[in-house]
């Protein structure tokens, strides 16, 4: 059997997408740059709700009218998972970004908006 791959951290990931991006010259593009902010925001987030998972129950006490108590599940994991769904999509949005860029000076750039607008 062979050995597993080491998978990589969240800030070699992180570095890696950003030297593709230099690599590509569009570090500093609008799009690219807000982007990959939001992206890095959602991941800080994912960070802080799965500590909160982590720390309290699966299920939490709900009060409602008249002091009456219920179960409810942990309201962090369900946003949790809207937050990853999101920060996948924020990622799929950057490589789009990454991939409409020209590979070669030989070819013709496009309009980065039009080009995103586009896809």
């Amino acid at each position: 059997m062979g050995r597993k791959k080491k998978s990589e951290s969240p800030e070699e990931m992180r570095d890696k997408i950003l030297k593709i991006a230099e690599e590509k010259g569009v570090s500093e593009e609008y799009f690219f740059r807000t982007t990959f902010e939001r992206y890095e925001m959602q991941l800080t987030i994912l960070s802080r709700l799965k500590e909160a998972i982590d720390s309290d129950k699966l299920l939490v006490e709900k009060t409602y009218v008249k002091d009456r108590t219920n179960l409810a599940i942990n309201p962090a994991i369900s946003e949790y998972n809207k937050t990853a769904s999101a920060a996948n999509g924020t990622v799929t949005t950057l490589f789009k970004i990454l991939n409409s860029i020209p590979t070669s000076e030989s070819d013709q750039p496009g309009d980065l908006m039009r080009d995103f607008l586009n896809t």
